[in-house]
């Protein structure tokens, strides 16, 4: 059962804050270069393939190069799902994708460049109101090719709103502790009311910058989030091979 933000004490979140101002040793180490969407990234860092409460969508696409970010990135997303286990408890979060350890293009995607570039698929609950992992097997392409209805129902499946939610605050509170910005929440406009509506939406509607228009794919079994980061221009020019479409 979801906890409302008022149920925990405030050594509870005091503790969440302390797990999500960590600042790992590797913070260091990556560069971007360019844009989300016509960008390069050096030294690159592979998203953990599972822990307590997540796993990425597929160990194939693990073991195909395509969950890696910015370590800063990294950093942030490991950092929130470490708060979540305290503000969410029994709830399974499942990451998407990512992008190369070098960036670039990075098909289908339009974006996924510079490292600063992460799908989250929403938390499910089951017909039994388990929260269980999005099933993301190769027969709905890793879990992109899953439609929810108006209801934010497929199949036995439907949206858990309220852990959606408590998962954006948290990636919000453990990038500003560390310095990172975000600038850009990608999901569908038609569960908006849902996720705003949730404990959580308040706070989400002041602080994060959802993308108002309509995006050249429908976002509904995932979210789109970029990051934001000084990242160096790319220089490379056009000898690069690089393309904008993915």
């Amino acid at each position: 059962m979801f906890l409302s933000p008022g149920f925990f004490s405030l050594a509870a979140y005091a503790l969440i804050g302390a797990l999500i101002s960590i600042q790992p040793a590797h913070a260091d180490v990556s560069r971007c270069y360019g844009t989300v969407a016509m960008g390069r990234l050096e030294g690159g860092v592979k998203l953990p393939t599972d822990g307590a409460n997540f796993s990425a969508y597929s160990e194939l696409a693990v073991a195909a190069g395509r969950t890696y970010v910015h370590a800063k990135v990294a950093d942030v997303i490991v950092a929130s799902y470490a708060a979540l286990q305290a503000s969410t408890p029994g709830v399974h979060y499942v990451y998407g994708e990512t992008g190369w350890a070098a960036g670039g293009s990075f098909k289908p995607h339009r974006t996924h460049q510079n490292g600063l570039s992460v799908d989250f698929f929403v938390p499910v609950r089951d017909a039994q109101g388990r929260s269980v992992p999005l099933p993301t097997s190769p027969l709905t392409r890793f879990g992109y090719d899953m439609e929810f209805d108006a209801e934010a129902r497929h199949g036995e499946h439907r949206i858990d709103f309220p852990a959606l939610a408590e998962h954006l605050y948290a990636l919000h509170r453990a990038a500003r502790a560390q310095g990172v910005g975000i600038a850009r929440v990608i999901f569908d406009t038609a569960y908006l009311p849902a996720l705003f509506a949730t404990p959580r939406g308040p706070s989400l509607r002041q602080h994060l910058p959802f993308m108002k228009g309509k995006p050249w794919v429908r976002h509904d079994e995932h979210y789109h989030v970029d990051f934001a980061l000084a990242c160096r221009p790319d220089d490379r020019g056009p000898a690069s091979g690089r393309t904008r479409t993915g």
